[in-house]
């Protein structure tokens, strides 16, 4: 393949090493966050005349720094600019019609980039794949809901204009349009989750790997408009768009971040609604329109589905802040209690089969099941077909104690283990026959649609446990499993 690559927008200049070509920062829309573009879908790009380089990763959305400690451990990286809606796309240096496969990247919606290293997508192109690799709207912009039908999740609506760019033109990149796999991360994952449900974007992709993520992290119209109002409030203007647009862009992130703050000091669901619960006041809004109901009550069945999740996701949310070792049993039974379980019942259950776990370990588990585990698995029984993993690899950082937390599963699915953005969280240590498992699972389903063990039916449950021994399980930890039943 040539460097050189016409789009439907121009012409693109990447660069060709070791039989990978690379191209970054390519435009799929306008600029977004100026001008009258602000607070609207995704518009087209303007055409260009003559040869674009593509040599550099575009600006990334606005966002305030993850907080302290995790700052320290999840990797992240701000290019400032207007044209963030731009894609990488990571291609073989030879072939035609291969499979592609287009990465979001998570942060709870108001963080993250397509241009961390750690999601280099060289592994993959060197593997036959096409990678690409896409940044949207996040935070106010992406996902804000103000209540005027087609502007809703527009962070969700940049993911289809990306989608509706790799139809038209993977093909000059060696992709085949008709064999496109998404996959993300986290928020990246329920961004998946919710395309799986959006008319906007049926047929665009074929198959989804949701990692540590599924259809569970929405807003009604109401708790999204509580949290407008109070974000309103809070910068003395209108809950309007024109009212917003006029607030500069820094004291709007700043705001953001300010109301996540005060939402995790005082978690009154009469004051945020379903934010109250899961912390996190930007994220998809079931409008009725962009998404018409309950995801899983449209879900599309024409697409194959592999989802998973980590074995101890809320680790890395209580080992690096020192809460696991603060969490005491009152603390625990009202954290439980939350989740409209029986607390008691629950954590006695849990206690069964972890005998020796203190109670913030006991947390860390049942917020990994409420969160993660189990509305993965209602995805998995309400599609067809469906295949499920399970990363369990521990990694030998804060003395042991972290377990296979979220986003450790990364640098394996991208066989990106060199890269220095994850040491600090997972070390230096980590096993290269484990990357080799799980980027060949992701190959092969995206490849054939099978990532090389069983479905996951209602009476098998099969689930891959992703390990330095990799093997399949059927229906592990079965009666943690049952105590969700008719939850979540």
């Amino acid at each position: 393949m040539s460097d050189l690559v016409v789009t439907t927008s121009g012409t693109v200049r990447g660069v060709t090493a070791e039989k990978v070509c690379v191209y970054k920062g390519i435009p799929y829309g306008a600029p977004p966050v100026v001008g009258h573009n602000r607070f609207q879908p995704p518009r087209p790009v303007e055409p260009w005349e003559g040869v674009r380089d593509a040599l550099e990763f575009g600006p990334t959305a606005p966002k305030a720094p993850y907080s302290a400690p995790l700052d320290r451990f999840i990797p992240e990286v701000e290019i400032p600019g207007d044209d963030i809606l731009n894609l990488n796309v990571w291609a073989p240096s030879s072939g035609a019609g291969l499979p592609v496969m287009v990465f979001l990247h998570g942060g709870a919606f108001a963080n993250g980039s397509s241009s961390v290293g750690g999601y280099d997508g060289s592994a993959f192109a060197r593997d036959g794949v096409v990678l690409v690799s896409v940044n949207y709207r996040l935070g106010t912009d992406g996902f804000l809901y103000l209540g005027d039908g087609d502007h809703a999740n527009l962070g969700l609506q940049d993911q289809v204009a990306a989608l509706r760019w790799v139809q038209d033109n993977i093909a000059a990149f060696g992709g085949d349009p008709a064999q496109v796999t998404v996959f993300g991360e986290s928020a990246g994952a329920m961004s998946i989750g919710m395309l799986l449900a959006m008319p906007s974007a049926r047929g665009l992709f074929h198959r989804a790997i949701l990692q540590s993520g599924a259809m569970q992290l929405t807003l009604s119209v109401q708790g999204a408009r509580r949290i407008a109002e109070n974000l309103a409030e809070r910068l003395g203007v209108e809950p309007t768009r024109a009212a917003l647009a006029t607030v500069p862009m820094e004291q709007l992130v700043l705001a953001g971040q300010q109301l996540r703050s005060a939402i995790s000091a005082n978690p009154d669901p009469a004051v945020w609604g379903e934010a109250a619960l899961n912390m996190v006041p930007f994220e998809p809004v079931i409008d009725g329109q962009i998404i018409p109901g309950p995801p899983m009550e449209h879900l599309d069945p024409t697409v194959d589905i592999l989802v998973g999740t980590n074995t101890d996701e809320f680790d890395l949310y209580l080992v690096p802040t020192g809460a696991l070792g603060v969490i005491d049993e009152n603390l625990l039974t009202v954290a439980v209690g939350r989740y409209g379980v029986n607390a008691a019942g629950t954590i006695a259950a849990y206690r069964a089969s972890r005998p020796n776990a203190s109670p913030g370990q006991l947390l860390s588990a049942i917020q990994t099941d409420w969160f993660f585990r189990i509305p993965a698995i209602r995805l998995a029984e309400s599609a067809n077909p469906a295949w499920v993993y399970e990363f369990a690899w521990r990694p030998s950082t804060f003395d042991g104690r972290l377990g296979a937390c979220h986003a450790a599963e990364l640098p394996f699915v991208f066989d990106t283990l060199a890269d220095k953005g994850f040491h600090p969280l997972l070390g230096t240590d980590l096993p290269q026959r484990l990357a080799d498992t799980v980027h060949q699972a992701w190959i092969s389903f995206a490849t054939t649609g099978n990532p090389g063990w069983s479905p996951y039916t209602r009476e098998s449950r099969t689930t891959m446990i992703f390990n330095t021994a990799s093997a399949t399980t059927n229906d592990p930890r079965a009666t943690e499993r049952e105590l969700w039943t008719g939850h979540r």
